[in-house]
Formats: structure tokens, sequence, C-alpha cells
């Protein structure tokens, strides 16, 4: 389930395709190149739309190529209207926490007068357009926004929107509505194509609502007394306790070592299980996720924690200085019944 999607523009939520043949025709016309049909023009049409220029007209400077091309989509015959089921599938996505974005190589002042016109801006956390190639920031967008690459798919029409996705290390995802013909499409071997994004949602939504997903978490404990607290931002700036997904195939003390270290730097032995809880759309985490959380105790072999980009503070504490810390539920319920059944050691 991709927690984050960031949209091409162009053949993707919206279809400007006519006008784009209009006025890609009307610059061809001014050097005597003969026009495109719209099937010639789907097979032939490539981003970064340098290249095509290039090989189209290799002496013509592509700033005065975009000074045609500009004036001539303007004056287009055909309308750019959104996409079908392109509203509804941001709809969705708002409604289920996924992350929205937009990466376009599309002209930046007709983009966002497009997104008015539309009513779309709302629906997006932050939108990047005017970008001729499209590898060259998809990192950027990656870490501006602190995206999972392992949970963010890049949503396109064309071969290099999978290209740019195989570049930032995400999936792709092609949809059938847009500039390029399937066939091409099919060439790059995207990690998924869809005819349009009404397919799209409702094999999300059965993805989404296929199972819980079971995660692993450590109340971890020093030896002496103190327990350590983590405050993440994934829990709305809440303390907590580290951990995460258990991986397919992988026992679930073995994803609760790699969860520990990975996020905390801290080696722990003496695992022992407390209590399993369900935790059901929380308020308090950033999306609506059912987790089966699997909740431990473990030992620290030492106390140098080195938090990775998930949290943002941590303190060792006796546990109960840490239950009057703004705790998060699900470690409210672990600290507490660990208190109650003594399971602490203190030195």
């Amino acid at each position: 389930m991709f927690r984050n999607l960031i949209f091409d523009w162009s053949g993707t939520l919206v279809d400007d395709l006519g006008p784009v043949i209009e006025a890609t025709n009307a610059v061809l016309g001014k050097y005597a190149v003969p026009p495109f049909d719209r099937e010639s023009f789907r097979r032939h049409f490539r981003l970064p739309y340098r290249e095509f220029y290039t090989e189209m007209l290799p002496h013509v400077p592509l700033e005065e190529l975009e000074a045609h091309f500009r004036p001539a989509f303007d004056a287009a015959l055909t309308p750019v209207t959104v996409l079908p089921h392109a509203r509804e599938k941001l709809e969705w996505c708002a409604a289920s926490g996924i992350r929205t974005f937009v990466l376009t190589s599309m002209d930046s002042t007709a983009f966002e007068r497009q997104m008015d016109d539309f009513g779309l801006r709302d629906l997006f956390e932050a939108t990047y357009s005017g970008v001729l190639d499209k590898r060259e920031i998809i990192h950027q967008i990656l870490e501006t926004h602190g995206l999972n690459p392992n949970e963010t798919a890049f949503v396109g029409d064309m071969t290099h929107d999978v290209e740019t996705a195989r570049h930032g290390g995400v999936s792709s995802i092609a949809v059938l509505t847009g500039y390029n013909h399937p066939e091409i499409l099919a060439a790059v071997r995207p990690d998924l194509t869809v005819p349009d994004l009404g397919a799209l949602r409702e094999l999300l939504d059965r993805r989404r609502i296929s199972r819980p997903i079971a995660t692993v978490g450590a109340l971890i404990h020093d030896g002496a007394g103190r327990v350590l607290m983590i405050r993440t931002h994934k829990w709305s700036d809440k303390w907590g306790i580290p951990g995460g997904k258990i991986n397919r195939g992988e026992p679930s003390h073995t994803a609760l070592r790699r969860e520990v270290l990975e996020e905390t730097a801290l080696v722990i032995d003496d695992v022992r299980f407390v209590i399993v809880q369900d935790c059901i759309d929380s308020t308090e985490f950033m999306r609506p996720e059912h987790f089966i959380l699997l909740n431990y105790l473990a030992r620290a072999r030492g106390t140098d924690v080195r938090l990775n980009d998930e949290a943002e503070e941590f303190l060792w504490l006796s546990p109960a200085d840490a239950l009057a810390l703004d705790l998060n539920q699900p470690t409210r319920t672990l600290l507490a019944v660990a208190m109650e059944r003594k399971l602490m050691i203190d030195s």
C-alpha cells in the first residue's frame, strides 16, 4: 500500500493532449515540418521535450520554440479537461491519508491557472512545475517531504515518468490515458500499469482493506530502572517506543531487533513478549491504519541512542516519569501493563 503518490499532470490528471498536438503542429509548421496526427504523436513525443525538439528541429533554440508554443497552446480549439476519475482519485487519497504531490514539465503559469480553474489546488501537499527533466529533482522532493521511497509511487503516462520513478528509487505506475502509446510504455516495464485512475483507485482500495498490518515495538529499559521514550512526528509528536512493520518472511523477534537498531542504534537482549494490541484508525497516528501491535519488553546493551529521521527526541527516565509524558495511547497501555506486572528490572 502506497503512503505517498507523486502525480504527473498532463495526460495523467488532465487531458490536454489535443491542444498540445495543435500547438506542436503550429510550431512545426513555422519550419515547414509536416504535422502529427494523434496516433503518430503518441508514438514519437517524449520527455524531456527538448530531446523531442532537438530531433525534429535540431538547429532551432528551445527558447524560440517555446515562444511559439505558448500562444499556440492558448489559442488551441480543443479544450483542456480533467480526466475521468482524476478528481475522485485525489479525493480518495485525501480521505485515506495518502499524501499527494505533482511533478510536471508543464509551463508553471499554465499549470497554476489550470489548478485553480479545475479546483484541484487544495488536493495536493506540494506541486513542482516547469521541470524539464523530472529526474533532476525527484530526490529533492523525497528528501524535502520525508517520503520513504518504499512507500512512494510516481503516477504518470510517459516513459520519462517511469524513468524518473526508477531514478528516484520509487515505484512506477503507468496510466494509459495520456501521451505515450501503450506499446511505448510497455517497453520500459513500469511496476504497475492501469487503464485509468479509476482502476488504480479500485486496486489500491482492495489492497488497503485486505488485511491489518503486523508490527513490533519494545519498551526498552537499561537494567537500572529507566525506560527509553522517543518522540515522533508519526504519532502527532507524542512520546512512544521504537518499532515498525514486520517484513514478509521475517520472524517477529528479528523484526524487533532490526527496527530498534535502525531507529535508535541500540542492540537489545532479554526480549520478552508483553501484550498484543489492536490499533484501528488511531487519530494519533499520521494516517488511518489498522495495526496489530506486538509489544515486547527488552533490555538495551548500552544507552547511547542515535535516532534516525523517524523520531525527533529521546529520554531515559523512570517508568513513573514516563507515564507523565504526553504518550500515545498504545505506549501508555503497554507501560501501565509492564508496571502492573512488575516486569521492569532494577539494578
